[in-house]
């Protein structure tokens, strides 16, 4: 302001106009007004443009059903600076979320592209070497047809258990409930598993004697689908002259826990939370000692889940697992 009263001056003395000290005067109050008012203008109009932009800022942010003129903007920054970042760590959230959704996707995509290509190859190899000569072999063409064979019932088992996932996951598959003796059907899955069990040289059986049923309601089908993967899975990872045994213990009247235990090779903890992905192995080498689909956890996983009941894991490297699910009792 002094600079523009200086340049005023020297204007009037350059171009030789003389003015009374009265008129002087004047002009510095006319000018030091006019300075005045057009730098409250200014601050008037960026005051409101900085406001007009707060006020669409909260359009975005209030809660629905709160209407806007029931808020002091002005004496509300605090609030708006702690919904901002409320927004900054929900879209961090979010791209974290994504990110972690992108790494799942590419292991799931390395995942079966390795159980597809292992029985894949396997069945080429065999078929290539029969049509170039060796199906005049007897001995030879009976045992790749086999083997051939055993490489398709893999495949089978991979596009099942995926189409079955792929059920659960989006909704489709529904649980047909049914009241059931929950001891007759592990005695049945028992049955089925003998043969195996007796193979890997592993007992398999009640923890005590049950002589009275146990009735749950659920769906039956399904239920021995779990204790076969969960049974099954103890079988490969047991170890020589090891026992799983199946526990029937009542909760409460409503629920009833089953429990598989065994003295297997036992998990480590780190590998416990991703144990129920599909394809997830702990054994990082990718070796398995028996076949199968590789999605047996993860299908249990979704059939207690669509049961809307619990499913937990208990392990200890180098003393056995147990996989452990609640299911509804029926009522008397």
């Amino acid at each position: 302001m002094f600079i523009l009263a200086l340049m005023l001056f020297m204007f009037f003395y350059l171009t030789g106009i003389s003015l009374a000290s009265e008129e002087i005067l004047m002009i510095l109050i006319v000018f030091v007004l006019f300075f005045i008012s057009s730098v409250l203008l200014i601050n008037y109009r960026v005051e409101r443009f900085i406001l007009n932009k707060v006020k669409g800022i909260y359009n975005d942010l209030l809660p629905s059903g709160v209407a806007q003129n029931k808020m002091v903007i002005q004496s509300d920054m605090e609030a708006l600076k702690k919904s901002l970042q409320k927004l900054a760590d929900d879209k961090k959230l979010e791209i974290e979320s994504l990110k972690e959704k992108e790494n799942y996707r590419k292991e799931f995509i390395g995942n079966i592209s390795h159980e597809l290509k292992t029985p894949l190859f396997t069945i080429q190899g065999y078929v290539l070497t029969l049509l170039q000569g060796a199906v005049k072999d007897k001995v030879v063409r009976e045992k790749y047809l086999k083997r051939t064979a055993k490489g398709v019932e893999r495949l089978i088992y991979i596009v099942k258990d995926l189409d079955l996932i792929t059920q659960f996951e989006s909704g489709i598959k529904s649980i047909d409930r049914t009241y059931f003796d929950i001891i007759k059907l592990v005695q049945n899955v028992f049955d089925l598993l003998e043969m195996q069990a007796s193979k890997n040289n592993i007992t398999i059986g009640f923890d005590r004697e049950y002589h009275l049923p146990v009735m749950v309601y659920a769906d039956e089908e399904r239920i021995q689908q779990v204790l076969t993967n969960l049974i099954i899975n103890s079988l490969k990872y047991g170890v020589e002259k090891g026992k799983t045994e199946v526990t029937i213990q009542e909760v409460n009247d409503e629920k009833i826990v089953v429990r598989i235990n065994d003295n297997g090779e036992g998990i480590a903890e780190e590998h416990i939370p991703r144990l129920f992905e599909r394809f997830y192995r702990v054994d990082k080498s990718g070796n398995r000692k028996q076949g199968g689909s590789g999605l047996g956890l993860a299908i249990v996983k979704h059939i207690i889940e669509a049961h809307q009941e619990k499913l937990l894991v208990e392990s200890t490297p180098g003393v056995g697992s147990e996989f452990s699910f609640t299911l509804q009792r029926a009522s008397d």
